[in-house]
């Protein structure tokens, strides 16, 4: 374990330090397509008459992807991806920049109309950043709000301007500095603004710092803007919507009337009327001139949590949790419903004449909405009078007077890959189950990033037990599904305690009794493309002995001995062997992050080489670079050998023997024959715990002189001998390994008694 000093301490002490982790995210289908629910939408209208409008989807995914929008379609023309937990919300300022938010904590600005590039990320929050709001005619100003009540109005023009790098780095550059095409972005760093706000810039030694909105003690979860970018509202937890002065940060007022949290703000174009939904099912029109509301409408049977109004600001549409989307006159109180749909709606964005809704399923969908002139819904029947209270709507609900929606299908949908819902790792620490929300259910292969058997819709119980086996492996990595797929976490030193003989991985040309670490041969697999570029870029100073090549400000780890292992089994070069083979077609993506940089995400075909210890942990380069190893826990195991009661066989070893836990038993038995019929054993187990090999290595038995593992048919199968290993009289298979009978066999029969 890496130690660093303790801070202020003259002593020798030291404390642990957790080392950064390796994460990756395994995709099955089109990468195209979003795998999660999509929490945003941003719709860039073109310039130009004969252009193409865009559609920006923000998804739970950790991606963000552009749109080309035609009448009978939408095609995938981008993918952002640089995000390493769900992109929460996005709002598009000037031309073609794009902001994004989400729950990594982090605010990112890209070229929306780049291939992915990303110019530069904030880490000013402190929790999940779960909303922004632009100005339509100031491109300059966006603010971000989140679950740690923090409120800050950003200048980007001063906060992309790159600054000196004079002492230590608060602000990184978005995906570890490198941008999309793979040129070297400034580092830019953050400024002080006076209070007076003047959107001026300072020298450019100075950092700089947004100005923060203090006073919302609790998660705020709303936030919008006028368009002249002068005035921003925010509501969260706290139920009250809070006006503030962009300019100086100060709150204006402070507007009661929801009774539960407020989930979705809208302000007119002069910043005179707000539109708030809530929690409490309601929607309520705020005048902010008089500082109180003056209207209420009970539309919903559930918590509203988005949405849009029409350009003058007469009609609202608003969608939530009961799955339905109404359109609403604010002056004659009039709604209707435009249709259902089978998931939360979490967000709108008005497009000419229509509307995309975003839900908590992976798809979105266009509507027909009637925007440049919504009388025309009403016109086709079907509204109702809104309420002034949320029991009203309910009341109505219960009593079957449910409205009919205008709309049964929508005009064009943009399709998703059903997320992964449900998971289980195997007993071989390979395979894991997986069920989606489609209900299907796949057999993943996580050392090669691929579905290797498609179940369809079956039963995920049973075959869960279908696929039981009698096998223990290390727990050498963990799994989650938060972002809709596959996550693979990697934490040193354990995710290098896992090895199988190469036989069990029928790795062609490797002598069989040869050890392969799982977690080894994984990291190669997913780093053979880097490593190619690196080797391109550097030569052969790439993988001298740790040594960054020239031209790095930060070398890597140069590591004793005594802090590690070199893996001797290991061939000591970049060869993937197949079962370590990740597919080029759907490329897995890596989380991770270095010493001098935050969190960041890449697909692996992506790395150009260039990704240095600033950027990933020291222990995977230096495993993949330099054939190294932190130190492991014992890998072997201790057992004893007697005849069985009742049996005339003789006493064969005195003492207890110490064997690799990833032993077979049939190697036990061929040592038993070797003691009864050759009296001289071959085996190198010796008999006070230690190996009889020369520098105490343990080797595998071996019979001599005829080869029999080298073809692959065991010693027992060829002699045929009449020898049972038996533990807790129970026979042993002759596959199993010493692991799995101290761990299914010993383990579970002491817990049972």
């Amino acid at each position: 374990m890496h130690r660093v000093a303790s801070a202020g301490n003259t002593s020798n002490s030291v404390r642990p330090r957790k080392e950064k982790r390796l994460t990756y995210v395994l995709n099955d289908a089109d990468d195209t397509k979003h795998c999660a629910g999509v929490n945003s939408l941003a719709v860039l209208k073109s310039s130009a008459t004969d252009g193409c409008d865009y559609l920006f989807t923000g998804s739970r995914d950790g991606t963000l992807k552009r749109w080309a929008l035609a009448e009978d379609g939408a095609t995938c023309s981008a993918t952002f991806e640089s995000h390493v937990d769900w992109v929460n919300d996005a709002v598009l300022t000037g031309s073609n920049t794009l902001v994004s938010c989400s729950s990594d904590t982090t605010v990112k600005v890209w070229n929306g109309l780049s291939k992915g590039s990303c110019i530069k990320t904030f880490r000013q929050h402190s929790d999940y950043v779960t909303s922004l709001a632009s100005a339509e005619k100031n491109s300059n100003v966006i603010a971000s709000a989140g679950l740690g009540g923090e409120v800050f109005i950003w200048d980007l023009e001063a906060a992309l301007t790159p600054t000196s790098k004079s002492g230590d780095a608060t602000e990184e550059d978005c995906s570890n500095g490198v941008n999309g095409s793979g040129s070297s972005l400034p580092m830019s760093r953050i400024r002080p603004i006076g209070s007076s706000n003047n959107i001026s810039l300072q020298s450019q030694s100075q950092a700089y710092i947004p100005v923060t909105a203090k006073g919302h003690k609790e998660s705020v979860y709303a936030l919008a803007m006028n368009e002249s970018g002068s005035l921003l509202v925010s509501g969260g937890t706290e139920k009250v919507v809070r006006v503030w002065d962009t300019r100086s940060g100060s709150k204006t007022m402070k507007l009661k009337g929801h009774t539960d949290n407020i989930r979705a703000l809208l302000l007119d174009s002069t910043g005179r009327f707000c539109i708030s939904g809530s929690s409490d099912s309601m929607i309520r029109l705020w005048d902010l001139g008089q500082q109180r509301c003056v209207h209420s409408y009970a539309v919903h049977t559930d918590s509203v949590w988005s949405l849009a109004s029409t350009p003058t600001f007469n009609h609202v549409y608003s969608g939530g949790r009961d799955l339905s989307l109404y359109l609403t006159d604010l002056s004659t109180r009039e709604s209707v419903l435009l249709c259902t749909k089978e998931h939360p709606i979490l967000q709108l964005a008005l497009h000419d004449d229509s509307i995309w809704v975003a839900t908590t399923d992976s798809s979105v969908h266009r509507w027909p909405a009637e925007v440049r002139n919504p009388q025309k819904v009403f016109q086709r029947g079907g509204s109702f009078l809104a309420g002034n209270l949320s029991f009203s709507r309910a009341r109505v609900s219960l009593e079957g007077s449910t409205p009919v929606p205008v709309y049964k299908e929508p005009s064009l949908s943009i399709p998703g890959t059903p997320g992964i819902v449900q998971h289980e790792i195997l007993n071989n620490r390979r395979h894991v189950l997986t069920k989606d929300t489609a209900g299907t259910v796949k057999l993943w292969e996580i050392t090669r990033g691929t579905v290797i058997q498609n179940y369809r819709e079956v039963s995920f119980e049973k075959k869960k037990e279908e696929l039981f086996e009698m096998v223990s492996i290390p727990a050498w990595f963990t799994v989650d599904t938060r972002l809709g797929s596959l996550a693979v976490h990697l934490d040193t030193p354990q995710c290098f305690s896992a090895e199988m003989y190469s036989a069990d991985l029928n790795i062609p040309g490797k002598p069989e009794d040869d050890k392969v670490n799982l977690a080894r041969e994984t990291l190669k697999g997913l780093l053979a493309h880097w490593l190619t570029k690196r080797k391109h870029r550097f030569g052969s100073q790439a993988l001298s002995n740790g040594e960054a090549p020239p031209g790095k400000d930060v070398p890597i780890r140069n590591l004793t001995a005594s802090r590690i292992e070199v893996d001797s089994n290991a061939d000591n070069d970049a060869a993937v062997y197949p079962p370590f083979e990740f597919s080029a077609a759907s490329p897995p993506s890596i989380i991770t992050e270095g010493s001098q940089s935050g969190p960041w995400r890449k697909k692996i075909s992506d790395l150009d080489g260039t990704e240095d210890e600033k950027d990933m942990p020291w222990w995977v380069m230096d495993c993949v670079m330099n054939n190294r190893l932190p130190p492991r826990e014992r890998t072997k195991c201790s057992f004893y050998l007697h005849p069985c009661e009742g049996s005339t066989i003789q006493i064969l070893t005195q003492g207890k023997l110490s064997a690799p836990r990833i032993l077979r038993i049939h190697k036990v038995i061929n040592y038993v024959i070797e003691k009864m019929v050759l009296e001289k054993p071959l085996d190198s187990i010796s008999s006070d715990g230690t190996a009889g090999a020369p520098g105490g290595q343990v080797t595998h038995p071996t019979i001599g002189g005829d080869g029999l593992f080298r073809t692959g048919l065991k010693p027992w199968q060829k002699l045929k001998p009449s020898i049972e290993i038996l533990c807790s009289n129970q026979v042993l298979s002759p596959d199993m390994s010493l692991a799995t009978v101290r761990d299914r066999i010993i383990f579970i029969r002491s817990r049972v008694a």
